[in-house]
């Protein structure tokens, strides 16, 4: 049974529209060391120390708020953070100190504990952003790929079972705003209005602080799960394999037939086994982006149209059905994708899990390079996904296959896989 928390005395609500009391330590994004950066402060238990917009814990920060709202939580509850060091060592690495480079995570986040333990021992709340540790990952493909014989198990990364062992790291966003609007080709002041718009004023900061130039985004992270040793990080001869997939809970938990998500989730998985096997690294990058980020309900909608519209579902409008109901192809914005292997200090990766033409373009612009891409074997390509596949072929997919002449893609944003 859930304890419960004796309600606080009713107390003034503190704005923080404005300039507070006190003096916010500063943030000095892409300084060369974590004392010059500064810490993200974004709790609430001594607003005036704030030097962030949002809060901590992205779009899960609404459960905190309903915890202390039934009486729960400790509004003033500071986490221990004893013992929760990372499992393993990541950084620092010269791209950290470059404010172009990672704009949308702290690449301190994981080590807050370790270089702003001054501050933390004055009191100030400083909560990490990442968080690293240990684990095993199983999917029955796995199993299926030993038996047929594509993969040997080792008995150290994978076992007969078909476990393997990794290391997972958990990444909340962290915005710098002024890198944010520079990556896209806008101004700041363009930047923080559309977000103070279109969140209905939920953080009236972004157009009342200007100098507040961090900000906490209630949406999902990311998580990495890595197959081999780390070390290989600070070893430019080590061969990386990488698959970057963004969510499709349907798929990826469910098994739904009408995309390739978890199929090639699946295959990007075997390939990092294998390639960290043969003393390389291998990485998947979960981004939390369900429906291409126009969200589960706008994604069932879609299905719905394709596969009512006259003539059923078919590749050649499979572009369209999707900008009919939500107004655009696809919100992921891989323009920040690349941000994660900037934190890793990766600048080259040896096998792409990935026909995606948008993400091989987001990633070669942000200077890593891509040896050899890595389309889904056909046969993982379920048959209900046949639409999908053929489209986003002829929207300029990397494919090893011919393309249908047929189909022409309509314009605007490609869709990514």
């Amino acid at each position: 049974m859930t304890k419960k928390i004796d309600a606080p005395q009713q107390r003034h609500i503190v704005l923080t529209s404005h300039p507070g009391p006190g003096k916010q330590l500063p943030i000095r994004w892409g300084a060369a060391s974590p004392a010059e950066r500064g810490p993200v402060i974004a709790t609430l238990t001594k607003a005036a120390a704030r030097n962030a917009i949002g809060t901590h814990s992205g779009s899960y920060a609404i459960y905190r708020a309903l915890a202390v709202a039934a009486g729960s939580l400790d509004r003033e509850h500071v986490p221990d953070l004893t013992n929760t060091a990372p499992a393993e060592t990541i950084g620092p690495f010269p791209q950290w100190s470059d404010p172009a480079k990672i704009v949308s995570l702290d690449p301190y986040g994981h080590r807050v504990s370790e270089v702003f333990a001054d501050q933390r021992a004055q009191g100030i709340d400083i909560r990490p952003t990442i968080a690293i540790t240990k684990a095993h990952i199983n999917m029955p493909e796995l199993k299926d790929a030993i038996a047929a014989g594509r993969l040997t198990p080792d008995g150290t990364l994978l076992t007969a079972s078909g476990d393997v062992r990794v290391t997972k790291a958990a990444i909340d966003p962290v915005w710098y705003l002024p890198g944010i609007a520079q990556r896209f080709g806008i101004t700041e002041s363009r930047l923080r209005r559309s977000l103070f718009e279109q969140t209905a004023g939920m953080f009236p900061e972004l157009v009342t602080r200007n100098d507040l130039k961090v900000f906490l985004p209630p949406i999902g992270g990311m998580t990495l799960y890595f197959v081999g040793d780390l070390a290989g990080l600070n070893n430019p001869a080590t061969r990386i394999a990488c698959r970057v997939h963004d969510e499709c809970n349907g798929s990826d938990v469910f098994g739904s037939d009408i995309c390739t998500c978890r199929p090639y989730l699946a295959h990007g998985i075997e390939v990092a086994i294998e390639t960290a096997q043969q003393g390389g690294l291998g990485l998947i990058v979960y981004n939390r982006k369900e429906g291409r980020a126009l969200g589960e309900v706008t994604k069932f909608l879609v299905y719905n149209a394709r596969k009512r519209q006259e003539g059923g579902d078919s590749a050649a409008a499979y572009f369209t059905r999707t900008e009919c109901v939500a107004g655009v192809q696809d919100m992921r914005f891989q323009e920040l994708m690349p941000d994660v292997f900037h934190w890793l200090g990766i600048t080259r990766i040896d096998r792409w899990v990935s026909m995606s033409n948008m993400k091989h373009g987001a990633l070669t612009a942000q200077g890593i390079q891509v040896l050899e891409q890595v389309p889904i074997p056909e046969a993982l390509i379920p048959a209900d996904a046949r639409v999908e596949m053929d489209a986003k072929k002829a929207a300029g997919y990397f494919s090893l296959e011919p393309i249908a002449t047929d189909l022409t893609a309509p314009k605007g944003r490609a869709l990514t896989d």
